[in-house]
């Protein structure tokens, strides 16, 4: 990712136009018809090529529009407010937000922070249009927050959301992998109080079913991050789409909710969860994935690992019965062998 942080030096660019070095066009001219017409990762290197090009590529103007274009969740007020205090602003958002998530060591010396509330910024697309965005808050302070199972519902348990998807259900495996190809989704988590967001999304599905009862199709999107060792060695936050159909033969988005698992299965308490998303969030590198597959190929790391410790455990747990069963049996024979040739 390209350190925006400081300028570059004063040098030469090698940059040129038709006329001549590209400082001769004028200001207004590069801004407005050259550098809104760039991505986020273009700007940002842009910015990197020269100090003239870094003064007009870090304007905050440039980078909201990046953002808001990026994703239509963030124009809440209460996402652009607290976009507004981050020491960039929207570059520094943009920086937080757009690369995937990339945390696979735990600090023992990194220390939590209590914050009041924690802000999700989600938005989903299917086939680059989004369908649904919506900004959620959080209280982090209750007791019933800190002991119960962290887990974000967007919807309630009988609100849908409507789209024009046509649903087929007489082509489960086609509908299946249309899903999987065309359906993304950004489930961007910020911290007021650290100033500091992160992405929790892989971008793509890492896995679409279709439940064998309700016929429902379950997208699931996830990110790995370091946990604090043992059952928590590695955790998942994993984000459930689970989509339906209504009359008329359109998709319906029914339920969307993201929560956090360990190794073992179990789902971490919004104590714990803290822990790790605050020190994901502070010190997770943030880097582009690979054509949309990087986010898979860690889920499926993370799943296998999740296999071999059940392995591992039911093995372990074989052996101590095993031990258990010859122990009694040993104990059992040396008590009757004592009363029968005392």
């Amino acid at each position: 990712m390209v350190d925006l942080s400081t300028p570059p030096p004063q040098q030469p660019t090698s940059t040129t136009t038709q006329d001549g070095t590209i400082s001769t066009l004028h200001p207004d001219i590069l801004q407005t018809h050259i550098l809104t017409l760039l991505d986020g990762p273009t700007l940002a290197a842009t910015a990197c090529a020269s100090s003239e090009l870094y003064a007009l590529s870090t304007e905050d103007k440039l980078w909201r529009n990046i953002c808001t274009s990026s994703w239509p969740s963030i124009n809440d007020p209460t996402v652009s407010s607290i976009i507004s205090t981050f020491s960039s602003g929207h570059r520094s958002f943009f920086s937080d937000s757009y690369p995937l998530l990339h945390h696979h060591h735990h600090s023992s010396s990194f220390l939590t922070t209590s914050t009041e509330y924690l802000v999700s910024a989600v938005d989903i697309y299917y086939k680059d249009v989004a369908i649904f965005s919506k900004v959620e808050k959080n209280e982090t302070l209750t007791d019933w927050f800190k002991c119960s199972p962290f887990r974000v519902d967007l919807l309630e348990p009988k609100e849908f959301v409507q789209t024009l998807i046509q649903y087929q259900t007489g082509e489960k495996d086609s509908f299946v992998k249309q899903l999987e190809e065309n359906m993304t989704l950004s489930w961007i988590l910020i911290d007021p109080k650290r100033r500091r967001a992160m992405n929790l999304s892989s971008g793509r599905p890492v896995s679409v079913q279709r439940h064998w009862l309700t016929g429902e199709v379950v997208v699931k999107f996830a990110a790995i991050m370091a946990g604090d060792g043992g059952e928590k060695e590695f955790v998942e936050c994993g984000v459930m789409v689970c989509c339906g159909e209504k009359e008329g033969g359109e998709m319906e988005v029914r339920e969307i909710s993201m929560g956090m698992e360990d190794m073992e299965g179990r789902n971490l308490t919004g104590k714990e969860s803290l822990v790790v998303l605050q020190e994901a969030m502070e010190r997770g590198e943030r880097r582009k994935g690979k054509c949309g597959t990087e986010g898979k190929g860690r889920y499926e790391e993370f799943v296998e690992r999740k296999r071999e410790r059940k392995a591992r455990k039911q093995k372990m747990e074989k052996v101590l019965d095993m031990v258990c069963i010859v122990t009694g049996i040993a104990i059992f024979v040396s008590s009757w062998s004592f009363i029968l040739f005392r």
